[in-house]
């Protein structure tokens, strides 16, 4: 799945926030240099009137965002610049209160001296929280730990144009992690840096057992560049095409800007920035609501599975993420801790045809373990990985390393999204479903019709699967 690059003000949310905390810190100095005295601490005169408007100071600074936008390009902008977006905001956030306290008939039981003086302080403390901000975003920039991996696939006479121009911005979101060259058998080479590390045939290969998750064609033959395109999609992949041409354009698109390159851009899912922002906020709010269950959970499971299985309560493994990155996954341990050591002798009784496992009165599973694993309680520590966004609550379940290495081309499909703790494959009676490949279908239908609906409805049939016990074993 892929976010489109889209004006959005809720994307700004960080910004938005610091700005709200330097202007209600601007007023609590203000009345502090007033009154001598700290609002809300201690008693100063129309102390209700001050505390309306730092409540009307947070709607003013939400509404601010929502309706101008002020935030596009702000990393981009020098200081004078920001100092003058800055004194705008101030100014706009000035007059809200002002319209405040004129309409309820405050302005004459309110110091003028404290408007004043938090009009000037806001100006300060907001450019100082901006400029301390800008610095700390253009050092995350530079950390490609946190960028998005990117392929480029083109020719031998435009592979270093290419390059320059993808290169060219200080603030790419993408870092390239290597290139392969159409016409030119280059493989072990390296141009500007970049290994070559395939060609036409190969590239599918190296895409296959390495983490891409963007793919740049600028080619000659737009026939090429779309049979190209539809099989790197079908992986997964979101692809960027230079737009040499632009006819028979395909479904899911967009435009995106490269260098100066106008480019193409198709995946299987197109998230605007307000559809990952409502994704992302359930998300967060979901898994603190899951960790309060889980701790609770905690209480009771601890001192069964230490009895019953001698060992540590949690089981963690590294499990496969979105476009092949690997992450700890955490679960309440339901089997002896010998499990994955059986499990090579039990592969001739597994009921999966495929890349899975999963067998009747698994004996692996210690007593209490069957009731953790049908109530999915077993699952509740997952909503850790859901906050620190390994995952999401809703998405495709994340194969193992040893699964993982097995796939074939078309498998990795279903890692184009974050995986979830539920999805299409547990509300469709997952125990009934023996074939692999049905799994793959099921997850990539998700990706490719996903909506935030979508992940509701999963949800509350989740919930319905796990209060009956069902679709468990």
């Amino acid at each position: 799945m892929y976010k489109k690059k889209k004006k959005f003000w809720a994307k700004h949310w960080d910004v938005i926030v610091l700005d709200t905390v330097a202007a209600l810190l601007a007023m609590m100095l203000a009345l502090f240099f007033r009154f001598d005295k700290i609002l809300i601490w201690d008693v100063i005169p129309h102390e209700y009137i001050y505390e309306n408007i730092l409540i009307m100071i947070i709607f003013a600074s939400i509404l601010n965002a929502a309706l101008r936008d002020p935030y596009t390009g702000i990393v981009h902008r020098n200081k004078w610049q920001e100092l003058k977006a800055v004194a705008i905001h101030s100014f706009v956030n000035l007059c809200g209160i002002l319209i405040f306290l004129y309409a309820f008939r405050y302005s004459n039981r309110i110091s003028r001296a404290v408007i004043l003086s938090w009009f000037g302080l806001m100006i300060f403390i907001m450019f100082a929280f901006r400029i301390v901000f800008k610095r700390i975003v253009r050092l995350r920039k530079h950390d490609d730990s946190l960028k998005s991996t990117m392929l480029v696939i083109a020719d031998s006479s435009t592979i270093n144009h290419c390059l320059s121009q993808l290169a060219s911005s200080d603030y790419v979101e993408y870092k390239v992690v290597g290139c392969a060259i159409i016409d030119k058998d280059w493989v072990g080479k390296k141009i500007q840096g970049v290994p070559v590390v395939g060609n036409c045939d190969s590239v599918f290969e190296y895409i296959r057992t390495n983490v891409v998750d963007e793919v740049f064609i600028d080619g000659k033959n737009r026939y090429s560049e779309e049979l190209l395109a539809e099989r790197l999609t079908d992986l997964g992949c979101t692809v960027h095409i230079s737009l040499i041409h632009t006819e028979h354009l395909m479904k899911n698109r967009t435009i995106e800007y490269y260098g100066d390159y106008i480019t193409m851009t198709t995946s299987m899912h197109m998230a605007t920035n307000r559809e990952a922002f409502a994704k992302r906020t359930l998300d967060i709010i979901g898994s603190l609501v899951g960790l309060i269950l889980c701790a609770i959970a905690f209480i009771f499971l601890a001192p069964v599975i230490k009895i019953q299985a001698p060992g540590p309560v949690f089981f963690s493994q590294t499990r496969i993420g979105k476009n092949g990155r690997r992450f700890k996954f955490y679960k309440f341990r339901s089997m002896y801790t010998d499990a994955e050591e059986r499990k090579k002798d039990l592969m001739d009784q597994n009921e999966m045809s495929g890349l899975m496992f999963k067998m009747e009165n698994d004996p692996r599973i210690f007593p209490a373990g069957h009731f953790i694993r049908k109530y999915s309680l077993d699952e509740l520590p997952q909503f850790w990985n859901v906050l620190i966004g390994d995952m999401s609550l809703v998405g495709t379940r994340p194969p193992t390393e040893n699964e993982f290495v097995q796939y074939e081309l078309h498998h990795k499909a279903r890692l184009a999204s974050r995986p979830g703790l539920t999805g299409m494959w547990q509300v469709s009676g997952r125990s009934d479903i023996t074939d692999f490949e049905e799994v793959v279908a099921l997850d990539t239908e998700y990706i490719k019709n996903w909506s935030l609906g979508l992940d509701l409805q999963i949800l509350f049939k989740t919930v319905a699967v796990v209060l009956k016990g069902s679709g468990s074993k």
